[in-house]
């Protein structure tokens, strides 16, 4: 199938499996042939395009991904260009490849910068006689291409991609990715990375992991445990040019933040407690702490006033065993904050504190170990012994800091990696744990032990449904109801069956009288029980009963 217009670069097909492949009419080219086309992948290799005779072929190929190769046989043997690119070709970016051979030579170019060029031998085959169909992106057991093809020009002819991709399984009509269909799956902040087989979430600047972003990354805290996250790290001797830039380019050296978001699951049964401390190079402070009631208050000093602006979220008591989510914004003076799955609240800083939160320098979870200015109040009162518990889903402006230090942890105990210049470090003993994943109701925890061990596997762990059922009620408490529903069914079981027992004989009178009384009316009572045989064996069904 060919197209009669020879502009539309954009006629495209994307290839989404190395089997796929679009095919047609024998490319007519047996003294010249001149194919030009764009194409980018992330694959490290792929057949663009392939034609075959007897023994004369036609094939451009990605071998590696710095390597483009045209090769061809007109009889005198098997010919191959090959172009070496300085930088990878596979970096999911459009690249333009050029081939042109003729009776006096063969040119390969890549991008318009790399080019190699062979003469035609002086005798010998020219003609290159083809008889199959020409397929585009895999045929003849050849490794697939998996990526996308736009403006294929062969001859000057542009080869309509999208038509044939229409009816062609495995192949799509031109390059719109599965992010347009499937990208709303990355929950949580994840992001949708385009693959011509399928999509994947990356979940690097989220709290979470798993396929779609979606798999709670916890840590169990002992007494005395913190992560520290600097916002502002100091230079690490020996360390690279590039890896001072690339920290340099994250963290740079004045943070200043007119607004926050926070978001941070918990649960804990000791309090007081420091879940959250954000300290700065002056006085400015964040902090989310558990008061001695176990309730939650958000503490904001930006300057301004005399006193930290608290913010007194809820006076339950939250340190219960139970998790709870915090979800909290601030933009300028308006602060929002969702406890659990209350509707949000909203508050505002006095017109006198400040708005802006001035050089941000690190983050602390668990307990707060800071030289710089930190308020002293706050370390006296909440500081001491530190978080107990399962903290997860702990996001700060885009940043995931337990999750780093999960991730180093793991790294230090495995030993894979020699240490590097790194925002995040931890102090005590961190133990990964699936303790996010624990719905709403869950019995009270224990401080000391792990109450979440890490599974093995990457499935959440449930929770053990002895020890749980709806609505918070205990086992125990369940079984003796059922039991005093049982005895009380019972009791009125026995009642409903005397009731009927004395309704049925209700109103019946036996007498001792013979059955021959009846017979004469001349005979009188006192005759007919004379009469009688035996009054001591008198029938049980004439006995008299009184009830």
């Amino acid at each position: 199938m060919q197209m009669p217009n020879n502009d539309n670069y954009w006629n495209a097909a994307s290839f989404t499996t190395p089997s796929s492949y679009l095919h047609f009419a024998t490319f007519q080219g047996e003294t010249s042939a001149d194919i030009s086309f764009y194409f980018k992948t992330s694959a490290p290799y792929g057949v663009f395009l392939e034609n075959l005779g007897n023994t004369d072929f036609i094939r451009l190929e990605l071998k590696s991904p710095t390597v483009v190769s045209f090769s061809f046989d007109v009889g005198n043997g098997p010919v191959e260009l090959t172009v070496h690119s300085a930088a990878p070709l596979n970096d999911d970016q459009w690249h333009r490849v050029m081939a042109e051979r003729n009776i006096k030579e063969a040119v390969l170019q890549v991008d318009q910068v790399y080019r190699t060029s062979r003469l035609a031998p002086a005798q010998g085959h020219t003609r290159l006689e083809l008889f199959s169909q020409l397929y585009v992106g895999a045929a003849g057991g050849q490794r697939g291409f998996l990526g996308c093809i736009r403006a294929l020009r062969m001859n000057g002819i542009t080869l309509n991609l999208e038509e044939r991709a229409k009816v062609t399984p495995g192949v799509m009509s031109g390059c719109q990715g599965h992010c347009t269909s499937f990208g709303m799956y990355c929950r949580n902040g994840g992001k949708c990375v385009e693959r011509y087989n399928g999509y994947l979430c990356d979940c690097t600047t989220t709290a979470f992991n798993g396929p779609f972003c979606t798999k709670d990354v916890g840590g169990f805290f002992e007494a005395g445990t913190l992560v520290k996250y600097n916002f502002m790290p100091e230079p690490v001797p020996g360390a690279s040019k590039d890896t001072k830039a690339l920290t340099q380019q994250l963290m740079p050296n004045d943070v200043n933040l007119t607004k926050e978001e926070v978001t941070l699951s918990f649960s804990t049964s000791s309090s007081p407690a420091i879940l959250m401390y954000v300290s700065s190079k002056t006085q400015d402070y964040l902090a989310l702490v558990l008061r001695n009631n176990g309730s939650l208050q958000v503490r904001y000093n930006l300057g301004g006033l005399r006193e930290p602006f608290a913010i007194d979220v809820d006076q339950r008591n939250l340190a219960n065993g139970q998790p709870h989510n915090i979800n909290m914004s601030r933009q300028n003076r308006s602060i929002s904050v969702q406890l659990d799955h209350y509707p949000p609240v909203n508050y505002k800083l006095p017109d006198a504190s400040d708005i802006q939160f001035d050089l941000v320098k690190t983050l602390f979870l668990g307990k707060v170990y800071e030289t710089g200015p930190i308020d002293p109040v706050l370390i006296e009162r909440y500081n001491s012994p530190g978080f107990i518990g399962c903290l997860s889903r702990v996001q700060f402006n885009g940043v995931a800091p337990l999750k780093s230090a999960l991730r180093k942890a793991a790294d230090a105990q495995a030993d894979s990696h020699p240490a590097s210049a790194s925002p995040v470090s931890y102090q005590g003993k961190l133990v990964q744990s699936n303790c996010g994943a624990s719905p709403l109701t869950i019995p009270p925890m224990s401080a000391a032990p792990n109450p979440w061990p890490l599974d093995n596997t990457d499935a959440e762990t449930p929770l053990n449904e002895e020890r749980v059922i709806p609505d918070g009620v205990n086992r125990d408490s369940a079984i003796i109801g059922g039991i005093i529903a049982v005895v009380i069914f019972t009791i009125l079981c026995t009642l409903v069956f005397l009731i009927r027992y004395m309704f049925r004989h209700k109103g019946t009178y036996h007498t001792n009288e013979a059955k021959g009384s009846g017979e004469s009316a001349t005979e009188s009572a006192d005759t007919a029980i004379i009469g009688t045989d035996n009054p001591e064996t008198i029938d049980e069904s004439k006995k008299e009963w009184f009830i």
